[in-house]
């Protein structure tokens, strides 16, 4: 029997030192402890799967949460049930101790854990349909405050003018004119047309 310890956080600016000391104090040893940095949405992580590849009847997997394992209903109760039924892996998830696979085997147990299983990953789920109305708030309140995202647009060169003359009397092609002023086609017209509009007034 192995065990291992599961790791997660959503981004690759936030700190799992608070998960790996958990498992630190388990004496599992760091090549047995698998961390993601990546969104809980689903389980196409890296590190879980590379977990799963190893895990063999008997063993154990640490979680600090469970919403660590995940933030989809349907899949955290998908991959419990493969490992805890089909498997034989046991699951101890470290802020709730009744869900420990290794204590409640028998019937009761086991339906308080389903029962407490499901509920905690219902949360998780609400919880990050939350998180993603939230931000989908924030992002259309800030739009609505006139805050630009993404990059923002390059601006033409100090010949843009004089670039413009030529390619209109045919001494400079537009792929010449694109290289010398590193746009790309729709951002070229996109200045044509304000340079244009600006000439007007």
């Amino acid at each position: 029997m192995k065990t291992y310890g599961y790791c997660r956080v959503s981004a690759t600016d936030q700190n799992e030192d608070r998960q790996l000391d958990a498992m630190a104090k388990l004496n599992i040893p760091p090549t047995q402890t698998f961390v993601d940095k990546q969104s809980g949405k689903n389980f196409l992580r890296p590190a879980w799967q590379a977990m799963v590849q190893k895990l063999r009847y008997g063993d154990l997997i640490y979680i600090h949460s469970i919403d660590r394992l995940g933030r989809n209903y349907e899949d955290i109760m998908h991959w419990w049930r493969v490992l805890t039924k089909e498997r034989g892996v046991d699951i101890v998830v470290l802020d709730m101790p009744l869900l420990d696979t290794r204590t409640y085997k028998d019937l009761l147990g086991t339906l308080i854990s389903d029962l407490v299983l499901s509920l905690l990953s219902y949360v998780a789920h609400s919880e990050r349909d939350s998180i993603r109305k939230r931000q989908a708030e924030g992002i259309a309140a800030a739009r609505n405050r006139g805050v630009q995202f993404g990059r923002p647009p390059k601006k033409p060169p100090e010949n843009f003018v004089d670039l413009i003359k030529q390619w209109e009397r045919g001494k400079l092609s537009l792929d010449d004119l694109l290289e010398q002023t590193g746009f790309k086609k729709s951002t070229f017209y996109s200045h044509l047309k304000g340079l244009r509009s600006r000439k007007k007034k």
